[in-house]
C-alpha cells in the first residue's frame, strides 16, 4: 500500500506535534506517524512546562502560532513566575501540568486541523533516491511518500534502558524502541552517536505523610503561557518540598557498585544540568542533603513525580533509600526512576532551517539533534515543520536570527557548535536576553510569522491591538509633565528620592520604587488612560512599564545587536576553499570546511575558529 503527502513527520512527541499542526498550517499535506495515538506528546518525564529560559521558548511557540502555550494554559495544576526578585529578562514562566489531560488536549487539535492526517505505525526505514528523500517506509509494509520528511524520534531510536544491572530495549517505560531507522539514516553518511538521560521514581500518594512536608502553593495572578485563550481553568494543586540526609546517601553508595552510571553499562552522556541522585552523591559528595520537589502528576491520580532523584540504581536501592526520608517511610511506588540511552544525529550537519546538508528534504528536530527538554524539542519541531511546508511550496526557508528569539539561539548554537551532552537552554546563552524577554515574545515574532501565515489574523490583530495600547500609554509618559511640589509627598511615602524640579512621568516611571499603578492613584488624568484597557490590562500595563523601566538597556543592546547584523547579512557558503587557506589556522580550516557557515556571524561562532581568522575571512571577502 502507498499514501502520498508533502510532508511526513515521524514521532508525535512535542516535536513532532508542533511540527505537523505548523506544516499543515501552512498548507502542506501532512502525515504525522507516531507508534500510539494515546500517547501524543507524552511528558515522558517531568509534568511540567517552562522553567528558566524555556518559559521563554514556550511564549516564543505561542506567539509564533504555536500550541504548547495554550495546552499548557487548559492543563496547568500550578503556575509560577520564576526569577521574580530579577530583572525582566530573567523572569520564566513555569507550570505543572496534568499529564493525561495534556495528552488529550494535543489530540484534538491534531485531529481537528486541516490538511493533517494521523498514521499509526513505526517507521522502519527512510526511503531516499539519489540524495532526496521521497517518503518512509513502514512495519505495516506501507510505503508514505512526500517531499520532505520531519524526523522526531525522541529517545526511541535504538533506545535502551538501564535499572542496575537491568537492560531493556524502549524508547521509555512499556513502549518499544525503534531498532531499524537509525542506520536506514546513517547510511546516507549523516553522523550518529549516543546519549542518555533519565527519569524519577513515581509515587503513590497514598502512601506520603504530607504534614512532614514543606507545602509550595502555586500563583493565581494574570501570568500564563498562551497570549490568546483564557486564564486557567483546572483546579490549582501545591508542590511539596523535603531533603535527602546522610542515611539517605550511605544507602545510595552502597548501590553504586551496581549503578549502571558507574560501572560501565552505561558510556554515553548524561544532561549536566539534570544529575541523578548517584551523580550529585559523588560529585558534591561533602553535601548531607539534596533538595527534592514532589509534584502532581494530575487532578485525578495520586502518582506524583519526584524531582531531584533521577536515578537507574537497582529497585531495591532506590525503595530502601526513600524510605529513609522521615515523609516517604511508609512509600509505595507505582515504577522506579531508570535511565535511557538512544541514538542522536550530529547537529552541525544541518541548515538552521533544520534541513540536513547531505539529504535533501530531510529535517530533524528534537532531542534526535542533541537536545534535551519538551520546550527545547518543540520549538525546533516548530521551525522544521513550517521550514519542510514552505519548501514544498518553493519558499525560503524561516530563519530566526539570535537577536529575535531563544529558538534562534537554540538552532543557531546547534548547527554552528554541535553537542557534547544533551543540550538545555538558559538565559545565559543567549547574548540579547533583554530583547528576549517572555513579556514581549508577541511583538517580536507575531507580525513576522503572520506574513508566513502561520499566525492566524485573530492572533495578528490580538497583538495589534494591545501594540497600540502600549504605544498611547508611553507616549502620554513622555509627553505629560509632573511637578516637583505636587509629587514629592507621594514619592516620599513610596521610598523614592523627591524631585528638585520637574520631570517627564516616564522619568518617574523608570525609578524602581515606583510603578505606573502606584502613580496612577496620584495622578487622574494618567488614571484615566489605564482605566481605559478593558482587556488583558494587566498584561498590557506590564509590558509597557517594562518596555519604559528598561528601555536605556533595551535601546544598547538592540544597537549591538544591529552592529552584529552587518555580519549576519555577509554571506560566505560556498565562496572559498577553506583547504587551501593557508592563512587560516588548522583547527579554523577544518572547522570551517565541516560546519560551512552560512555567513561571516556564524562563522564567528565556531568554537575553535579565532577573530583573527575572521579578519582572514573579511580580507579575502573585500579582494
Amino acid at each position: 500500500m502507498e499514501l502520498k503527502f508533502d510532508v511526513i513527520v515521524v514521532g508525535a512527541g512535542h516535536a513532532g506535534s508542533e511540527a505537523a499542526t505548523a506544516s499543515a498550517k501552512l498548507g502542506a499535506k501532512t502525515c504525522l506517524v507516531t507508534m500510539d495515538m494515546n500517547k501524543i506528546a507524552q511528558m515522558s518525564c517531568n509534568p511540567a512546562v517552562g522553567g528558566i529560559a524555556k518559559g521563554q521558548i514556550v511564549r516564543e511557540i505561542d506567539a509564533l502560532g504555536g500550541h504548547m502555550g495554550e495546552v499548557t494554559d487548559q492543563t496547568a495544576i500550578q503556575f509560577r513566575m520564576l526569577n521574580r526578585s530579577k530583572g525582566p529578562a530573567m523572569w520564566s514562566p513555569r507550570a505543572q501540568c496534568d499529564r493525561g489531560k495534556f495528552i488529550w488536549a494535543w489530540r484534538e487539535i491534531l485531529e481537528n486541523t486541516e490538511n493533517l492526517s494521523i498514521w499509526q505505525d513505526q517507521v522502519k526505514e527512510l526511503l531516499v533516491e539519489d540524495g532526496h528523500v521521497t517518503g518512509v517506509y513502514t512495519y505495516l509494509d506501507v510505503t508514505l511518500k512526500a517531499r520532505c520528511v520531519v524526523i522526531t524520534a525522541g529517545t526511541f531510536l535504538n533506545g535502551l534502558m538501564h535499572i542496575g544491572r537491568t537492560k531493556l530495549p524502549g524508547g521509555r517505560c512499556a513502549e518499544p524502541a525503534s531498532l531499524c531507522l537509525t542506520e536506514s539514516i546513517t547510511r546516507h553518511g549523516i553522523a550518529a552517536g549516543r546519549m542518555k538521560t533519565g527519569t524519577p521514581v513515581r509515587i503513590d500518594g497514598r502512601s506520603i505523610h504530607f504534614d512532614e512536608m514543606e507545602r509550595q502553593p502555586g500563583e493565581t495572578d494574570f501570568h500564563k503561557f498562551s497570549f490568546m485563550g483564557e486564564q486557567r481553568t483546572l483546579p490549582q494543586l501545591p508542590c511539596w518540598i523535603t531533603y535527602t540526609n546522610p542515611a539517605v546517601h550511605e544507602r545510595l553508595r552502597q548501590g553504586l557498585p551496581d549503578s549502571p552510571l558507574y560501572n560501565g553499562q552505561i558510556q554515553s552522556i548524561g544532561p549536566r544540568y539534570c544529575p541523578s541522585i548517584e551523580t550529585k552523591l559523588v560529585t558534591f559528595s561533602e553535601r548531607e542533603q539534596h533538595q527534592l520537589f514532589l509534584e502532581p502528576e494530575g487532578t485525578n491520580t495520586q502518582e506524583y513525580y519526584l524531582n531531584g532523584f533521577s536515578s537507574s540504581l537497582p529497585i531495591d536501592v532506590q525503595l530502601e533509600a526513600l524510605k529513609l526520608i522521615p515523609a516517604f517511610r511508609d512509600i509505595r511506588i507505582y515504577r522506579p526512576g531508570y535511565a535511557i540511552e538512544y541514538d542522536f544525529f550530529d547537529p552541525t550537519q544541518l541548515r538552521h532551517s533544520l534541513e540536513s546538508k547531505l539529504v535533501d528534504g530531510l529535517f530533524l528536530a528534537g532531542q534526535v539533534n542533541g537536545t534535551t527538554g519538551y520546550e527545547e524539542a518543540a520549538g525546533q519541531g516548530l521551525v522544521a515543520g513550517v521550514n519542510a511546508a514552505l519548501k514544498c511550496g518553493g519558499s525560503e526557508p524561516f530563519i530566526m536570527h539570535r537577536d529575535e528569539s531563544y529558538i534562534g539561539v537554540l538552532i543557531d548554537d546547534l548547527v554552528t557548535k554541535g553537542v557534547d551532552e544533551p543540550y538545555r537552554m538558559f538565559t545565559s546563552r543567549a547574548e540579547y536576553r533583554i530583547l528576549l524577554r517572555q513579556d514581549d515574545a508577541d511583538a517580536r515574532l507575531t507580525e513576522r510569522s503572520h506574513r508566513i501565515n502561520l499566525a492566524t489574523t485573530e492572533r495578528l490583530n490580538h497583538w495589534l491591538k494591545k501594540k497600540q495600547i502600549i504605544e498611547e500609554i508611553e507616549t502620554f509618559c513622555r509627553e505629560y509633565s509632573v511637578k516637583a511640589s505636587y509629587i514629592n509627598p507621594v514619592m516620599e511615602s513610596l521610598g523614592s528620592t523627591p524631585l528638585e524640579k520637574g520631570c517627564k512621568l516616564i522619568d518617574l516611571i523608570a525609578r524602581p520604587q515606583l510603578s505606573m499603578i502606584s502613580l496612577a492613584e496620584h495622578l487622574p488624568k494618567f488614571a484615566a488612560i489605564i482605566d481605559k484597557i478593558k482587556e488583558r490590562k494587566e498584561e498590557i500595563i506590564e509590558a509597557a512599564e517594562v518596555r519604559m523601566k528598561y528601555s536605556g538597556y533595551i535601546r544598547r543592546e538592540r544597537e549591538i545587536a544591529d552592529k552584529m547584523q552587518r555580519l549576519e547579512n555577509i554571506r560566505i557558503r560556498g565562496r572559498f576553499d577553506y583547504e587551501s587557506l593557508q592563512s587560516i589556522s588548522t583547527e579554523g580550516r577544518q572547522k570551517l570546511k565541516r560546519i560551512d557557515p552560512e555567513t561571516l556571524a556564524q562563522a564567528s561562532r565556531i568554537p575553535g575558529v579565532s577573530p583573527s581568522d575572521i579578519n582572514v575571512l573579511l580580507v579575502l571577502l573585500r579582494r
